[in-house]
């Protein structure tokens, strides 16, 4: 996989997989949950079950890069999806809520708002 590598924008660096099977390839995320995974879970005295699964991992890593402004194309990108829009229907509800980024932004364009006291009454005529 290559991406940048020291910098957010630096240049993309190609790396092997950090798991590997004996090999070479990519771990098999079955094999991985069966051999490690689950007997990890036993030994700490963690709960299997879905909310302690790989999959949990996976979502906390997708609602990381969300939060932090990452593109739902760059998420798709790195989670292995062809497709952006099956990326942002599998974990829009993980995308934090717009409505404060959408007055914060407002706000900066108009900074503190208009010199005269226009509103609905004046627009009116009134």
């Amino acid at each position: 996989m290559s991406l940048p590598w020291r910098l957010v924008d630096g240049s993309p660096v190609t790396a092997s997989v950090l798991f590997h099977n004996v090999e070479g390839r990519a771990v098999n995320r079955v094999t991985f949950n069966r051999v490690a995974w689950r007997p990890a879970l036993d030994a700490a005295g963690v709960p299997r079950g879905r909310e302690n699964g790989m999959h949990a991992l996976r979502h906390f890593y997708s609602s990381v890069l969300l939060d932090a402004g990452e593109s739902v194309k760059a998420l798709s990108e790195y989670l292995g999806h062809h497709d952006p829009g099956f990326t942002l229907r599998t974990y829009t509800h993980l995308m934090p809520g717009s409505e404060k980024r959408t007055r914060e932004a407002v706000s900066r364009v108009f900074g503190d708002g208009p010199k005269s006291d226009d509103g609905p009454t004046t627009a009116q005529g009134a």
